[in-house]
């Protein structure tokens, strides 16, 4: 994706940004994301913006997806994807994940020069 810089979180852990705007990064482990057979932290979280809560939802609402949300996330607009669950998803459906993502995030120009270089609405 255009523009894009890559930041280090603490623990130095990447942060994707477009714009100074983080649309992925990996996060530490923490309380609210945990195995719930030993209660172990998750330490492989991934965070994606999305585009609106209706986006949120439908990547969410289907047990079958590996994302999901913890109540820390509410009404934020993102999802959580294990790591060790991320080839779960085709390459198609990673690729719309971070382009989505990216355009969440993109000032609207960048989106629109982005989108009108690829003839997508």
């Amino acid at each position: 994706m255009p523009h894009v810089t890559v930041d280090h979180a603490a623990g130095g852990r990447p942060v994707y940004q477009v714009g100074r705007k983080s649309f992925i990064f990996f996060r530490n482990p923490r309380p609210d994301a945990f195995d719930p057979a030993t209660g172990e932290r998750y330490d492989d979280v991934i965070v994606f913006w999305v585009p609106s809560p209706s986006d949120k939802l439908a990547l969410v609402q289907d047990p079958d997806t590996p994302f999901f949300t913890t109540p820390h996330f509410d009404g934020h607009l993102s999802v959580l994807v294990r790591g060790s669950r991320i080839g779960e998803l085709s390459l198609r459906e990673l690729t719309e994940v971070v382009q989505d993502a990216w355009l969440s995030r993109a000032s609207a120009t960048r989106a629109r020069q982005w989108l009108s270089a690829r003839r997508l609405p």
